[in-house]
């Protein structure tokens, strides 16, 4: 038996050999729970390879969910870690920062007159600067606009009147939440995206990663893209989750065990008791994270959960795969979930994990509730609950920006479950919240010097959002402290890092 080694936190345990860690057969990931599920006959159940030995004693060798996702889309049987193999694509995603390079590059290299390869493939939304009076970042929005009706592009979710974004019935929002919402995100397929945060998809059991505008331009005249196939980590979450705790804590926390670089170019595999409780936008938020920690990609083993949000979003057929209990793993991590607290990542990294209630003498000037990490209708909803439940009002400005116009449309319809009927936007409203504001990327990654909240000066923000760099909000001496939406509503409400089980319990 291979020996275990006990990490420093209390909640993990690690593995360097973890096909010798005996766990139980409750927390091994299979394919027979997708066998034995009434299932559209639209998707086609793959089937674990088994072990079968030949004349000479030979073994077949296992794969992870990503190792197989990527032999398929290379025509391959097989593939191990560290091959280089041409993959086809299926989804190329872009927005208004990187498309116009993305498609420049694609004309300079392809011909001026060059078709792009499927324009049914490529999906095209304007999020990160777009209500702003800077001329440069609403030239970028005209000039996708050109490539688009040019190319004949079939996603392009356009906006044209930046004064009021529900005048633009094709403008959705941050492209993460908006690419799932809007029925591209698949499992057992490869998407890219000219966007780090693009493994977000990975929630649905697909390989999802971001990619430069150089490969962007190759994949826009091809389909296709060399890539190295990641080894895989494999994350492991078991327990009841403490009702106090969101996901984002859980990926906080993991990225504090294993740091910026703990992850880099890997696969980070979850699975457990833990990930099947939870719904698929918090699933989106873990792995939305992943490249927090180096990650080429984060993947979940598509499941009901999965199902039941694709097919009511897309009719396009899908194959969704499973690892096989022989697969190959470089590390196992194991938590107990039901021991963990809240935690936030300090500044300047989101590794600098702490837990929040040891971060209660910090002061804070605003709370920030958006992005595609923490902007969707759950995190709302999450950050409604806690106001509602205290009955106070928050002490320092507290901005909200949804992520979509989905969601937006949410805040304002959707009663808060226990609250007599209001909604999130009227429980914001008696907090004292900023009213809910047009749905982009916002402040996250700072923008034009007139983006709605963006830190203009050297102030301390709690924010649901993913980095926490120096200037990545605005300001080069402002200071991040990333958080769920139930400790940044927290916080809001007594105008200093705050543990939400001071209102929660």
């Amino acid at each position: 038996m291979a020996s275990s080694v006990i990490s420093s936190s209390p909640f993990v345990c690690k593995s360097s050999q973890p096909k010798d860690l005996g766990f139980p057969k409750s927390s091994q990931i299979s394919v027979h729970r997708c066998q034995k599920r009434s299932i559209s006959r639209k998707i086609v159940s793959v089937m674990a390879p088994q072990r079968s030995s030949s004349t000479t004693g030979s073994v077949k060798t296992g794969m992870t969910m990503t190792e197989k996702i990527l032999a398929k889309a290379a025509e391959k049987s097989q593939v191990v870690p560290g091959d280089n193999i041409w993959v086809n694509v299926d989804v190329l995603m872009t927005h208004d920062v990187c498309g116009p390079g993305a498609f420049g590059i694609f004309k300079r290299e392809f011909g001026e007159k060059a078709k792009v390869w499927d324009p049914e493939k490529i999906v095209v939304i304007p999020d990160h600067y777009i209500f702003t009076t800077d001329k440069r970042a609403n030239r970028n929005v005209d000039i996708m606009r050109e490539h688009c009706r040019e190319q004949n592009i079939k996603y392009f979710y356009d906006i044209t009147d930046l004064g009021d974004f529900r005048a633009n019935p094709d403008y959705k929002g941050v492209c993460h939440v908006a690419l799932a919402q809007e029925g591209h995100c698949r499992p057992g397929e490869v998407l890219l995206g000219t966007d780090s945060h693009t493994c977000t998809a990975g929630a649905f059991g697909q390989f999802a990663t971001g990619i430069g505008n150089t490969d962007a331009g190759f994949v826009l005249g091809t389909g296709k893209i060399l890539l190295k196939v990641p080894p895989t980590m494999r994350f492991i979450l078991d327990g009841e989750m403490p009702s106090y705790l969101q996901a984002k804590d859980l990926i906080l926390q993991i990225i504090g065990e294993i740091s910026v670089a703990g992850a880099t170019y890997k696969t980070m595999e979850f699975s457990g008791t833990t990930i099947e409780s939870l719904t698929m936008e918090e699933r989106m938020t873990l792995c939305n994270m992943v490249v927090e920690a180096g990650g080429k990609n984060g993947v979940i083993p598509p499941d009901a959960t999965t199902f039941n949000y694709v097919e009511n979003r897309t009719s396009v057929p899908f194959e969704p795969v499973y690892s096989d209990g022989n697969a190959s793993f470089v590390a196992d991590y194991r938590f107990d979930v039901s021991k963990l607290e809240p935690v936030v990542a300090k500044p300047h990294s989101p590794d600098n994990r702490a837990l929040a209630r040891e971060c209660k003498d910090v002061k804070i000037d605003r709370v920030y509730i958006g992005s595609c990490t923490g902007g969707k209708t759950e995190d709302f909803m999450a950050a409604a609950k806690l106001f509602h439940a205290a009955g106070k009002q928050v002490k320092v400005p507290t901005f909200l920006v949804p992520a979509t116009q989905k969601v937006w449309m949410d805040v304002y319809a959707l009663p808060v479950p226990g609250a007599g009927g209001k909604t999130y936007a009227q429980i914001f409203e008696e907090a004292g919240c900023d009213t809910p504001t047009s749905s982009s990327c916002g402040a996250c990654l700072g923008g034009p010097a007139d983006t709605y909240a963006r830190l203009n000066e050297p102030q301390v923000c709690v924010s649901t959002t993913n980095r926490n760099f120096p200037g990545r909000m605005g300001h080069k001496e402002g200071q991040i402290y990333l958080a769920s939406p139930y400790t940044a509503a927290a916080s809001a409400l007594t105008g200093h890092v705050t543990d939400p089980r001071e209102f929660l319990q």
